[in-house]
């Protein structure tokens, strides 16, 4: 098992990303939120990784932090819930959120993150509630589907970009928080600039 990965980031394209580690590129997949913190082309990352072997390939995941690799691993462990959703899950919602979300049963935003629908959301709830830990759980007061970005990239997907155009167009939104719409109104004005 491949735990985690050291090296230069050779190039980025939602969600996949190579990283050169001792003279070896290394192709990883990884959610928009460990998207969103990674440095650029050519820099330096360490990353956790969890190795998923299929019988046609063996798929490598990249995580920035502990927590979404271990949201993960207990994500791929729900009936029905494959690494694909399980990407898709932390893309679309933070850590943090998805606990408050399972812990307040709001299956209604979990049904917002693009690929699932009601009765994975109400799996989700259910088999996740004893997987969290009690911190864990308790520690998102409230249930957001996602940050601004995460939230905007899905609408940009919605709308026919692709995820490396997508992630692009917010990238030019400019410095600073903005609220989803904001960002959603600046990379589409972007878009029409090009």
């Amino acid at each position: 098992m491949i735990g985690s990965i050291r090296g230069h980031i050779l190039s980025k394209t939602p969600p996949q990303l190579m990283v050169e580690a001792g003279g070896l590129g290394y192709e990883l997949e990884a959610p928009m939120s460990t998207f969103f913190h990674l440095p650029a082309v050519g820099q330096e990352v360490r990353l956790l990784t969890h190795l998923v072997v299929r019988e046609d390939a063996h798929v490598l995941y990249a995580f920035g932090t502990e927590q979404e690799r271990r949201l993960f691993r207990n994500l791929i462990k729900v009936a029905g819930v494959g690494p694909k959703i399980a990407l898709a899950l932390l893309s679309g919602v933070s850590a943090e959120a998805f606990a408050a979300c399972v812990y307040n049963q709001d299956v209604t935003a979990l049904t917002r993150v693009p690929g699932i629908g009601r009765k994975t959301a109400e799996r989700l709830v259910v088999e996740m509630r004893d997987r969290l830990g009690a911190h864990e759980a308790q520690g998102g007061g409230a249930c957001a589907a996602g940050s601004a970005e995460s939230e905007a990239l899905g609408a940009l997907l919605a709308l026919g970009y692709k995820p490396a155009e997508a992630s692009r167009l917010l990238k030019t939104a400019g410095p600073g928080e903005h609220s989803t719409e904001e960002l959603i109104r600046r990379a589409l004005k972007g878009a029409v600039r090009e």
